[in-house]
């Protein structure tokens, strides 16, 4: 046992309320950026832009070193 707390599972899709200090001018530049509406909609996208990010870094570290080749080629 390490002494940490575990992390209790959140199904995908459950709300949790939070309250975040954000600088507007940085929430209205990546609303932009983003094209979304709202502040939760906002914060939401880039979170899953970061998981979706780490998702390719592992993906990539994965494939490293393989030998791809064309499925036109026989």
């Amino acid at each position: 046992m390490t002494g940490r707390p575990q992390k209790t599972p959140v199904a995908r899709g459950t709300k949790v309320p939070r309250t975040f200090r954000l600088t507007p001018e940085k929430l209205s530049a990546a609303q932009v950026i983003l094209g979304t509406s709202t502040a939760t909609e906002t914060i939401e996208t880039a979170l899953d832009m970061v998981v979706f990010r780490k998702e390719l870094v592992v993906g990539t570290r994965a494939l490293f070193g393989l030998r791809i080749t064309s499925p036109d080629q026989t």
